[in-house]
């Protein structure tokens, strides 16, 4: 107890103890036994990935297979969530493009096992979700937010809904903020390429649309592209309002069947016309659906 943690939170630390770990645990260890501050040993795992060597992914698969809550919290409010987030963040400091490259490989392969373990990454408080962080910086961490919207993730505050925090409002607020102080044009092109992919698939995550009561958006400020926002804006106000078209509707039955991620690989092995498969995969990254 010098080090006040288990034998099982000390094996879960370091990749290089993972048989100890599987030892432990066939031996009948708790999985989720805590700690004194409330930390278990699969918080212990995530805890200890830092952005240096330990990226110990196969003993947070092996504490996860073995039943380690997703939900658990310490006694300050970390999530398995909070850890995930440090480390994206991590990644502006990287001092290598490799380096980056690593961090953000190896979040989203937790990522992944957390989701498939049933954890949600849109709970409140907003400072432990993942989805909410990733909106706020949808450009730097556009792949993650696609896998989790294409794995069923809420875009809206799962607990209270829109009133709490909104995807459409954090996406416009990210687009505004930056395409009012940055003047290159290829930045602006990108950024909203990737904001109006971003809407689609939200919108195409739901069959009505949930905005924040009075939502409206100021593109007055926006050097590039404000009358572009401007019209998703208006495209978006409209789909709240009227009664949702056909072609919304299956589009958004179909992608909901082909859950969860990768729902682009599933839509492109659809037999149906390539113009329909360019629909249903929402990605005006591609200059038309030639890679069909």
């Amino acid at each position: 107890q010098i080090h006040e943690s288990s034998p099982l939170d000390l094996a879960s630390e370091e990749p290089e103890r993972l048989p100890c770990l599987r030892r432990l645990l066939q031996l009948g260890a708790d999985v989720n036994a805590a700690d004194k501050n409330g930390k278990t040993a699969l918080l212990h795992a995530l805890a200890s990935s830092d952005s240096g060597q330990i990226h110990n992914t196969d003993s947070i698969r092996l504490l996860l297979e073995g039943g380690a809550d997703v939900r658990a919290a310490t006694k300050d409010g970390d999530t398995v969530f909070t850890y995930v987030i440090y480390l994206l963040g991590e990644m502006a400091y990287s001092y290598t493009e490799e380096e980056a490259e690593d961090i953000e490989r190896f979040c989203f392969r937790v990522t992944q096992l957390l989701l498939a373990h049933g954890a949600n990454p849109s709970e409140c408080p907003a400072s432990e979700s993942l989805t909410h962080f990733c909106l706020k910086s949808f450009k730097d961490y556009f792949p993650l937010l696609r896998f989790l919207l294409e794995s069923g993730a809420a875009y809206n505050c799962s607990l209270h809904g829109p009133s709490c925090w909104s995807g459409f409002h954090i996406a416009f607020e990210h687009l505004c903020w930056h395409l009012s102080r940055f003047d290159d044009e290829t930045y602006s092109s990108d950024l909203i390429q990737k904001g109006q992919t971003l809407l689609e698939l939200m919108m195409a995550s739901s069959q009505a649309i949930q905005l924040p009561s009075n939502f409206e958006v100021n593109t007055s400020s926006c050097r590039f592209h404000g009358e572009k926002v401007q019209t998703l804006f208006c495209s978006l106000k409209q789909l709240e309002r009227s009664p949702q078209a056909l072609k919304h509707l299956c589009r958004v039955f179909i992608r909901q069947r082909l859950q969860p991620w990768p729902v682009g690989d599933k839509i492109k092995a659809l037999p149906l016309p390539d113009r329909l498969k360019w629909y249903l995969l929402i990605d005006h990254a591609a200059a038309g659906h030639e890679d069909l």
